[in-house]
């Protein structure tokens, strides 16, 4: 496999490459920028989406897309190239949010420029230090609605097919996002590259969950990919490994939510366990699917028992104890924040005046399942303390 200069610092795959793959072309692609001197800080850019010199001339593109004129929210990658795109959309007053670096706290950062700042402070925000300095969580809960993502890339071929650094952050994040409801299919994809990141990209070396892009901004031109391949349509979690679902939290609460929707949730090298003849299974409670003669959601089994706490023996490790309750909480506002987790109990018990709940699930397995899915649920702008309800009790 070799390059050919092509456009002056363009460069092209052979179209005949045998045996090319996605870490072929990275490679060559990482060893071009090097060499000809093209890489900008941080250096070297081997293993990283690489930053170059006119990245912030190729971002000037972006303003004049209008996918972006008639976008509300963007998000952006947190990675150098994309400094000045960040920029462009503080500067443009829109919505900006930049992933959390590997996901590991979250899905999502809104960046939150202070009162009447002004361009120079918006450069800051736009930087990887004001991303932590100005930013705030953005939840599963959340109604955020994306209307356009920029991402970066290692190569990106003008049919729309990108590789990235071979992390997998950018196919997940979008497909996280669709799986929330915070993007869908239609979302465009802009990419921010060097020229010479712009090569052949063998159309078998994209696979489903690979996210494609619809525009390429370069510093010499603007390229719609008028790319009609599906982007995905959700995680495909046979992709998803048990070190990656340690790792990323949030994987865990998404899983759990499709796993009561009736998904296919099944990891990569993890084999479904089907129920032995005569075995009763026991399906986890949700809102659509719950054991026979046991009340729905609505019944009055989940209605707010507005009494006494529950007694010593009814502290069990079924139930889970819900502090830090905002003041004017209602009822209503934590049955929905649990139903659209998917973790709906068989019972509520509601304590406003002591700003706290009890949730009664059938299992203790069920519990420590809400337990951990329902880490860092917020009702409006405050974090409950989620626990199950005898550790709560000792501690």
């Amino acid at each position: 496999m070799s390059l050919e200069a092509s456009r002056g610092d363009c460069v092209a795959m052979e179209p005949r490459a045998v045996g090319v793959s996605k870490q072929d072309i990275r490679e060559q692609i990482w060893d071009y920028m090097e060499s000809q001197n093209l890489a900008d800080f941080p250096r070297p850019v081997h293993h990283r989406i690489p930053n170059f010199k006119g990245a912030s001339h190729a971002a000037e593109q972006l303003p004049r897309l209008q996918a972006f004129q008639t976008a509300r929210t963007i998000k952006v990658n947190p990675d150098a190239p994309q400094k000045s795109a960040r920029f462009f959309v503080l500067e443009s007053k829109k919505t900006l949010l930049v992933p959390t670096p590997r996901l590991r706290t979250g899905l999502f950062n809104k960046i939150t420029p202070p009162p009447g700042a002004t361009k120079d402070i918006l450069r800051k925000c736009a930087t990887s230090q004001g991303v932590r300095n100005y930013s705030v969580p953005i939840g599963l809960d959340s109604r955020v609605l994306v209307d356009l993502v920029v991402v970066g890339s290692v190569a990106v071929s003008e049919k729309g097919w990108r590789i990235g650094k071979g992390e997998g952050y950018a196919d997940l994040e979008y497909a996280m996002m669709v799986s929330m409801g915070a993007a869908s299919e239609e979302t465009p994809v802009a990419t921010i590259v060097h020229d010479c990141q712009v090569v052949d990209i063998p159309e078998e070396l994209v696979e489903e969950h690979d996210i494609t892009v619809d525009y390429i901004l370069t510093p010499t031109r603007v390229i719609a990919t008028g790319c009609e391949r599906p982007k995905p349509m959700g995680i495909t979690w046979f992709k998803i490994s048990r070190e990656m679902m340690e790792k990323i939290p949030i994987l865990r609460s998404l899983r759990a939510r499709e796993q009561q929707a009736g998904k296919d949730v099944t990891l990569q090298g993890e084999h479904q366990h089907l129920p032995e003849p005569g075995r009763q299974q026991t399906v986890p409670l949700s809102a659509d699917r719950r054991p026979p003669d046991t009340p729905g959601p609505e019944a009055n089994s989940m209605e707010a028992a507005r009494g006494s706490p529950p007694g010593e023996g009814a502290l069990l490790t079924a139930d889970v104890f819900v502090g830090n309750l905002p003041q004017d909480a209602r009822v209503s506002d934590l049955k929905r924040a649990l139903r659209e987790l998917g973790f709906v109990p068989q019972r509520l018990t509601w304590q406003g005046p002591r700003l706290r709940a009890f949730l009664h699930y059938p299992d203790s397995a069920t519990a420590q399942q809400a337990v951990s899915c329902l880490q860092g649920l917020r009702l409006g702008t405050d974090t409950l303390r989620v626990a199950l309800a005898r550790q709560q009790r000792d501690k």
